[in-house]
């Protein structure tokens, strides 16, 4: 005998919440102006994004995607996997490109803290604050927002080992 299903059902969006259906891959992904497709990918990021960067005129970067369909949990809510996935690439990418050499850089830990959620259709930026790159760790902050909202917090270590090739 199985479980009942304490989720929540899928429901339509009406046009003004949206105008998708959770389960549907009808969304698209317009990321707002001055953002374009993620400089790096992998197989991982390209089943899970699209995502997209737009750069500051420091140098630095923000990174964010637009919650679709497949992005959802049971409760049509961006899953919180993937906003840890979004926090992870931004962080390393981001202190990956912190200074020339660029470091090469494994994530050692991520703690998480979740204060919000997004919906279908937002779009979510990961903005990441760099505190110290050194000869063998790497520390840094990163801020999930939907519009000037706080969602998610998160903070790395990353272990270097090594430089990229010049």
């Amino acid at each position: 005998m199985s479980a009942p299903n304490s989720a929540a059902p899928l429901r339509r969006i009406s046009a003004s919440e949206g105008g998708v259906r959770v389960g549907s891959t009808d969304m698209e992904s317009n990321p707002p102006d001055g953002f374009k497709p993620l400089f790096r990918t992998s197989p991982f990021l390209d089943h899970n994004g699209p995502f997209f960067y737009c750069e500051n005129d420091d140098g630095t970067f923000v990174v964010g995607v637009r919650i679709q369909p497949k992005h959802a949990n049971a409760r049509g809510i961006a899953h919180g996997g993937l906003l840890m996935t979004l926090c992870d690439i931004a962080l390393g990418y981001r202190k990956t490109r912190s200074q020339t050499p660029s470091p090469l850089l494994t994530t050692a830990s991520v703690t998480t803290d979740f204060a919000g959620s997004a919906k279908l259709g937002d779009w979510v930026e990961a903005h990441v604050d760099v505190h110290k790159v050194g000869g063998r760790l790497a520390f840094a902050n990163c801020y999930l927002k939907v519009g000037d909202e706080r969602i998610v917090h998160a903070s790395a270590v990353f272990a270097r080992t090594g430089d990229r090739p010049g």
